[in-house]
């Protein structure tokens, strides 16, 4: 298969890269800076905050192969810190990078796919963009508006033989923690008191969860279901239930929880 991934410099994108490459299937990835290349790997250069670049990764695609088989958006990133002391600029470039970087791809895959009968997007969403998560309040938003996008259009697209599923990971060990930007002032952690346990325990939890080739090993089964769901929970047990319980008990007994587990 004919397949284009968003990000593929670290992470969850280089490992999904590389195992996809390995199933056997022609892989094209976008990255912003230079980087280490992966044997077999097509590397397009492309901002998603740049719709040029992002039509001209798609077209540079459809040249090449005729076709986009699977399409994989995983270009994102995170800014947290408390809401309040997070600027417009942040809460902006946030929207930006996650939500619209998705939609300016799939802008011009969706009509190539259309056209060619059918095809497989598959778009990153996190636990965050399933609840509200303290002091990563613009990402969670930015999860939110993917979890809205993917199901509205994942109706609409129904009848060209589209599929549209939605992954949402958990905690994992990438270099996303280290690249995440948070509010530094200190007033922030003067009138946020618990921010910087908050950011202790995310961070802890980041550096120590899975690694991206678990991650990449479900993507690489998913690919190929004959048919596959709409969403993937991709974490440890203990994420999982946090999800189930957010669907069973009342909103307020929900977030007494996750209070506790913030240290809020």
């Amino acid at each position: 298969m004919i397949i284009l991934i968003t990000g593929i410099t670290s992470g969850f994108g280089k490992a999904m890269a590389e195992r996809l490459c390995a199933d056997g299937h022609t892989v094209y990835g976008t990255h912003r800076h230079a980087t280490d290349l992966l044997p077999g790997v097509h590397y397009i250069k492309a901002d998603a905050q740049n719709e040029e670049e992002c039509r001209d990764a798609v077209q540079q695609v459809l040249d090449a192969e005729g076709r986009i088989d699977v399409f994989i958006n995983n270009a994102g990133m995170g800014i947290g810190g408390p809401l309040e002391f997070s600027s417009l600029e942040d809460a902006e470039r946030q929207m930006d990078v996650n939500w619209m970087g998705m939609v300016r791809f799939l802008h011009y895959v969706l009509p190539a796919m259309r056209r060619q009968g059918g095809g497989r997007i598959i778009c990153f969403s996190s636990i965050g963009g399933l609840m509200g998560l303290p002091f990563q309040g613009l990402y969670s938003a930015s999860k939110f508006a993917i979890e809205g996008y993917c199901e509205a259009l994942r109706m609409e697209v129904r009848a060209h033989n589209i599929q549209v599923v939605v992954i949402e990971p958990g905690d994992f060990a990438t270099a996303f923690t280290a690249q995440r930007k948070s509010v530094s002032d200190p007033e922030a952690y003067e009138v946020y008191k618990t921010y910087a346990k908050s950011l202790a325990s995310i961070e802890h939890d980041e550096t120590t969860g899975l690694k991206p080739e678990y991650l990449a090993n479900k993507i690489s089964k998913i690919v190929t279901a004959r048919k596959p769901r709409y969403n993937y929970i991709i974490s440890t047990l203990e994420q999982r239930l946090s999800v189930l319980l957010k669907a069973i008990l009342p909103p307020s007994w929900f977030a007494a929880i996750l209070r506790s587990y913030y240290k809020l």
